[in-house]
């Protein structure tokens, strides 16, 4: 049984994004699978969160103890993931790669001693695996047959979520929002069955 969620709002329209009714039914279901469940909601969008500052970034270079107080807005960013058991994304491509806003939230996720330790085989991760939908709208084509250009939000994603231990990650894609409503409600539709296969993948991982 989950007892927490987290979502992740990236895109500048929040809750009126267009991906958020896949969210909203993810949501909803998740819900019905673990009845009293809390959803966090945390907005990246602007005005988001600030800018790492030259405090955070010289107590990271000199290690600086964990009850630093340049570390307090990435503690309290990580405990929310602590205490999360399941994470989702929901966040639009900009430019080929995720949004200035969510790169600002991993930049203070992702920090050495504290989600993830650095060995001469390279960096392992300290969280435990956390089950993460991350639902990407995007105004073009990034995969399948009409695909013409490349997704760099995916692969960045995964190896930066990987690096603090969430490892089981799975992917919906809606595509070509671009072009008009009528495509936006084409790409809700095509994903139906593709978000409730990424779903019920994540609830394999928990058990439920």
């Amino acid at each position: 049984m989950m007892r927490n969620a987290l979502v992740l709002l990236c895109s500048p329209h929040a809750k009126a994004s267009s991906g958020w009714p896949v969210v909203a039914s993810c949501l909803a279901q998740l819900e019905l699978d673990n009845p009293g469940i809390e959803i966090r909601y945390r907005t990246l969008s602007a005005p988001g969160l600030p800018l790492p500052s030259a405090a955070y970034a010289n107590a990271i270079m000199a290690g600086s103890p964990m009850d630093d107080p340049a570390f307090d807005l990435s503690g309290t960013l990580i405990r929310e993931l602590e205490e999360s058991d399941m994470l989702i994304i929901a966040t639009p491509m900009h430019n080929f790669t995720i949004p200035a806003c969510l790169k600002i939230w991993m930049d203070y996720v992702l920090r050495i001693h504290r989600t993830f330790t650095p060995t001469p085989a390279g960096k392992v991760g300290k969280l435990r695996d956390i089950p993460t939908l991350v639902v990407v709208a995007s105004g073009g084509f990034h995969h399948g047959p009409r695909a013409n250009q490349p997704d760099f939000l995916s692969p960045y994603l995964s190896f930066a979520l990987n690096t603090i231990g969430i490892q089981s990650i799975q992917y919906v894609y809606l595509q070509g929002l671009a072009y008009g409503q009528d495509s936006v409600q084409y790409a809700l539709n095509q994903t139906n069955d593709e978000t409730v296969a990424a779903y019920s993948a994540l609830l394999a991982v928990t058990g439920n």
